[in-house]
């Protein structure tokens, strides 16, 4: 049987080449999701400014097994508990601070490129000093090589520097050199007395050099021993997450968007593999049939066939992880440079997603070969005496019970979308797979459903297309397998584009449109040098023309509840202005109360919290603190922006910086723009200060909530394009085996414009046919998630997109029928029927 499948594949190079693209290409897609799987559940990054300490010991980065947003400081006691471990040659505390020099009292670098650290940290990447001394005394400051070429400094001069919001003078000690460029940050080293004091008095991590003779994994287990529950404690690749506070929770992101995506490839890829083998055979009915008839048994041609599978699946493998590989290597890229995750995280694409887009590739095949070979195998010898008639059957119950499957899990999906699900970043991962289910059950009725709704077309087709539209509607009739075939996989590219596209639409719209008017305010002012002192938000408030000013800082941290933690938005804003600034009814309490150890909420949350005005509620900020604030004020729920809210003086110490960034400027009625100059007189006086007009923040934030939005079009287009590829496969394969109708019905006296107005006719019904079923598939996915998200059936985003896709779908149709028809036309129609 291997010498006849070979014989057969050598044979037979263009009925294969499509079944072979379609595992290939499907076998990349899921080796590149996989690599991203493994991407997000490994995390590790290459260490920068860390880089010459084979072992770090930071804070824990995670509360109740959820990853913090903030970062989490230790104790500088560790520091000395540390340093008596055995192995242990030398400790190092380390700190980072927002620390911007200036020249000319403007900033010499942009947005956190700038970094304060004590001076005992240089030796770590390493630096060492080029010129002069190194800090002895507060005050004085030692500046990377660059940072001192651009301000001009040297030593003995001074700088200006912002630390902790306020500008103050430091004398210049000494020029470091970095060596081996491991840090992309500009550096500020200050005492470490100074460092740390400027950090709170808390320390960011420990770096561990181990004794002469003692390995680092022996080291580390001498550290973690010591600290015990105290702090983390990293080696290896994971080293680097110690510099990159925040970054765990895009594990979380990284892994639900390769999962999400990943089992939706997985389902297109199997219905895809499975769909093109299957026509395959199909077109083979009358082969197997002669292999009957001289004394081949079923058993032989499943062997046969699953022989040919075999060959086609591996070598389509083989040639896949590279490009596998490269795809999984973009999306990551996708992803760094949207955003989502950090670009020092560490790609990984090992042999477990290589493994696994090889099974699933294999699998499909094989799935492929068991339904449609076994048929084939089945093949009466005397059905080659009638071709016709071959491939005209196609219900059976393993097919119905399978298609009601897919169906049930596509309503299933989309009910508990509509009823269960919250709105959030999980929204989509039941929202989306509920139309890549509806429309592989679709799709498995397709014959049935092709024959109905041509029956339904048959007047309308009549009336318009004349004798071109008869014949096709014949053809459809007598042939709906067929064209069912051709249906199917537009089907699949219809409805997933369509469902993904207005997901993605319908959450830009109701996020820039529920912050917007969130937003009272009129300008907004942005701190470019690590936040702003607290002193600024009085002069802001003190300034001609001003209404009110709040402070705003944005984080996120968890409420400790009965049933566990819930995840909470959190705002910090100034109690004198937070009336003025944002759009919170109060039902109960008073804003104005919140200061100190305080909490607003809606009331909804309270609800849900089981707290009333007065009550305690307990919670855990970004950097893990517990706190247990009491509620001062109830407002009325916002379902698009249910934050709670705190006193900015209490929420920023437990952020990165420790300093709110923003201040939310209201403006008195009829100031115009006399305030607006005013403001920026003011801007121009605080060294790194942007103004800027509050529709900005509606910008940024739905920046924030829509990171994802490059990543999701670059995986749908993926996706998108896979079914594009397997429509253009079906298309041009069934095209060419009815090339000797064609011939035969020139023969006959029917012109070449006859036969491409019959095929226009057909394509014209393949599209309808498509377009409604693939229109119903989508709905799953729409319907439920425009429910929860906008209150509406109706998705928001213009109609354009989805004459974009139903457009972009009937020219594949016609692509790929029209243009291999009128080339196979070219040739006598005598020589095509006898060729066939």
């Amino acid at each position: 049987m291997w010498q006849l499948a070979l014989r057969t594949l050598k044979f037979r190079k263009t009925s294969f080449v499509a079944t072979f693209l379609a595992m290939f290409l499907g076998a990349a897609i899921v080796i590149g999701c996989g690599g991203l799987m493994e991407t997000g559940i490994r995390m590790a990054a290459d260490p920068q400014r860390l880089a010459g300490a084979p072992v770090v010991v930071t804070g824990d980065q995670t509360y109740d097994s959820t990853a913090l947003t903030e970062r989490h400081r230790i104790d500088p006691a560790l520091v000395g508990t540390v340093a008596k471990a055995d192995g242990v040659r030398t400790a190092v505390g380390d700190v980072s601070v927002p620390a911007t020099v200036l020249k000319d009292g403007k900033p010499l670098t942009g947005k956190s490129d700038s970094y304060g650290h004590g001076w005992a940290g240089a030796r770590l990447t390493p630096y060492t000093l080029a010129v002069g001394g190194s800090p002895a005394a507060g005050g004085e400051v030692v500046l990377d090589s660059g940072l001192a070429e651009r301000a001009g400094a040297r030593p003995g001069s001074t700088v200006d520097i912002v630390v902790q919001g306020t500008t103050r003078r430091f004398r210049v000690s000494g020029i470091a050199e970095q060596h081996g460029g491991h840090n992309p940050h500009a550096a500020v080293f200050f005492t470490d007395d100074e460092a740390r004091t400027l950090a709170g008095g808390r320390i960011d991590s420990i770096a561990v050099l181990p004794a002469p003779g003692k390995s680092d994994a022996a080291v580390a287990d001498a550290v973690r021993s010591a600290v015990g529950d105290r702090a983390e404690v990293l080696s290896g690749e994971h080293r680097g997450l110690a510099e990159l506070p925040g970054t765990l929770p895009s594990k979380r992101t990284v892994v639900i968007l390769a999962a999400v995506f990943g089992s939706s490839v997985v389902l297109i890829v199997m219905f895809g593999v499975a769909s093109t083998l299957g026509l395959s055979l199909q077109q083979r009915a009358r082969e197997m049939a002669l292999l009957r008839a001289v004394g081949s048994t079923p058993k032989q041609l499943r062997r046969m066939i699953l022989s040919e599978t075999a060959v086609l699946s591996v070598g389509s493998v083989l040639l896949a992880l590279l490009p596998g590989w490269a795809i999984g290597r973009l999306l990551f890229g996708v992803l760094t440079s949207s955003g989502v995750v950090s670009s020092e995280i560490v790609y990984h694409a090992g042999w477990i997603p290589m493994a696994v887009g090889a099974i699933v590739t294999v699998l499909a095949a094989a799935g492929a070969t068991r339904f449609a070979g076994r048929k084939a195998a089945r093949t009466e010898p005397v059905a080659a005496l009638a071709e016709a008639t071959a491939g005209t059957r196609w219900f059976s119950v393993p097919r119905l019970l399978l298609a009601l499957f897919f169906l049930a899990n596509g309503i299933g999906l989309a009910i508990a979308t509509a009823t269960v699900m919250d709105d959030g970043p999980t929204l989509a991962s039941t929202a989306g797979p509920a139309s890549v289910l509806f429309c592989i059950g679709l799709a498995l009725l397709a014959p049935g459903i092709t024959r109905v709704m041509v029956a339904l077309l048959r007047l309308p087709v009549r009336a318009f297309s004349g004798l071109s539209g008869q014949l096709a509607l014949r053809n459809a009739a007598t042939a709906s397998v067929r064209m069912a075939g051709a249906v199917a996989p537009i089907v699949l590219l219809i409805g997933i584009a369509t469902g993904t596209l207005y997901m993605q639409s319908t959450e830009d719209h109701v996020s820039r449109t529920s912050y917007d008017k969130n937003i009272l305010a009129d300008y907004v002012l942005d701190s470019t040098t690590g936040g702003f002192a607290p002193g600024v938000v009085e002069k802001v408030r003190a300034t001609p023309g001003v209404a009110a000013a709040s402070e705003l800082v944005i984080s996120r941290g968890f409420v400790d509840r009965p049933g566990g933690l819930a995840d909470a938005d959190l705002r910090g804003v100034s109690a004198e202005g937070v009336r003025q600034s944002l759009d919170l009814p109060v039902v109960a309490g008073s804003l104005t109360d919140l200061r100190g150890d305080t909490v607003a909420l809606s009331d909804k949350k309270a609800r849900e919290y089981g707290v009333k005005v007065g009550d305690r509620l307990p919670m855990h900020l970004g950097d893990g603190t517990a706190v247990h604030p009491t509620v001062v004020a109830l407002y009325t729920d916002n379902p698009k922006q249910q934050y709670l809210t705190l006193p900015a003086a209490a929420l920023a110490p437990h952020t990165g910086d420790g300093l709110p960034h923003q201040i939310l400027v209201r403006t008195a009625p009829g100031s115009g723009a006399e305030a607006h100059d005013r403001l920026a007189a003011l801007a121009a006086r605080v060294p790194g200060t942007e103004l800027d007009v509050s529709s900005s923040l509606a910008g940024r934030n739905n920046q924030i909530q829509q990171i994802l939005v490059s990543a999701n079009y670059t995986i749908v287009a993926m996706i998108v394009g896979y079914a594009a590829i397997t429509v253009v496969n079906t298309l041009v394969s069934v095209t060419r085996k009815r090339s000797a109708e064609f011939g035969l019905q020139r023969l006959t006296g029917a012109t070449r414009a006859q036969v491409i107005a019959m095929l226009t006719v057909e394509g014209v019904l393949i599209g309808v046919i498509a377009t409604v079923l693939g229109t119903i598939a989508s709905a799953t996915t729409i319907v439920p998630y425009s429910l929860v998200k906008s209150d509406s059936y109706l998705p928001s985003g213009s109609i354009g997109i989805y004459l974009a896709i139903v457009g972009g779908s009937l020219l594949l149709v016609f692509g790929a029928t029209l243009m291999p028809s009128w080339r196979g036309m070219r040739s006598p129609a005598v020589d095509t029927v006898k060729a066939a």
